[in-house]
């Protein structure tokens, strides 16, 4: 029974059980990569990785099946279905991509949907080894390399910094003083002022670590002068 079960598995050609073992694999590492997502708090969770996962392993198993079944069947060419998931997917991988006003989040998560539906695609394929390192590696990817981006300071944010002054403001220079001085690229830089309210903004395009602590660099502004207020956003608002 346990040699029958095994050579079923080890079968190149496809049959109910080795397409059973496929499914479920492809389940397991899908929903590995779906666990560390969720924890990250992404809307694209176990549930939708699980699912990618399987559908392009099933993708590649009827690839795989029609050819082997039907012998007269003209240009049964075994990667024609596979190949159509791996555009395909990209619009999941768009729909889990989200505009916030100047900031995209999810391109992470797109990626990995990527990843998973080839990781499908290899499972339904027999690449049983592969599949299973790819999702080790793509899980230190996730939970390893951000850690070494947060030790060794590698992450950098991109923001708006806003300050409303009140009066018209002669000179800048003492803002971007403060800003670099406290390790704050400053990209570029907007002015408004307005004469018959008689203030000024000055909206900075700013990079930096998120080490930076913003509450002290926004107290070093307030002491620089009289500002009415000071933000840090993501949409450029004049």
């Amino acid at each position: 029974m346990f040699e029958y079960i095994y050579n079923q598995l080890i079968s190149p050609d496809i049959n109910e059980v080795n397409a059973v073992a496929k499914l479920l694999l492809s389940l397991i590492l899908g929903a590995t990569i779906g666990l560390e997502r969720r924890r990250k708090g992404q809307i694209a969770g176990l549930r939708t990785f699980a699912l990618i996962s399987m559908g392009a392993t099933l993708a590649m198993l009827i690839s795989i099946y029609i050819p082997q079944e039907y012998l007269g069947l003209k240009n049964g060419d075994p990667g024609r279905i596979a190949a159509q998931v791996v555009s395909g997917v990209g619009f999941l991988g768009a729909g889990a991509i989200i505009q916030m006003k100047g900031s995209v989040r999810g391109l992470t998560t797109a990626a990995g949907i990527w990843m998973t539906a080839c990781i499908g695609l290899a499972v339904g394929a027999g690449m049983y080894l592969i599949s299973i390192i790819t999702t080790l590696l793509i899980i230190f990817i996730l939970v390893n390399i951000e850690r070494i981006e947060v030790r060794h300071n590698f992450l950098w944010e991109s923001k708006i910094i806003r300050v409303k002054m009140r009066g018209i403001l002669d000179d800048i220079q003492p803002l971007r003083d403060i800003l670099i001085s406290n390790d704050v690229h400053i990209s570029d830089e907007f002015m408004k002022f307005d004469y018959e309210e008689n203030f000024t903004i000055v909206n900075f395009m700013v990079r930096s670590t998120i080490r930076v602590n913003v509450p002290q660099l926004f107290k070093k502004i307030k002491h620089l002068g009289d500002p009415i207020s000071i933000t840090i956003t993501n949409e450029m608002n004049m």
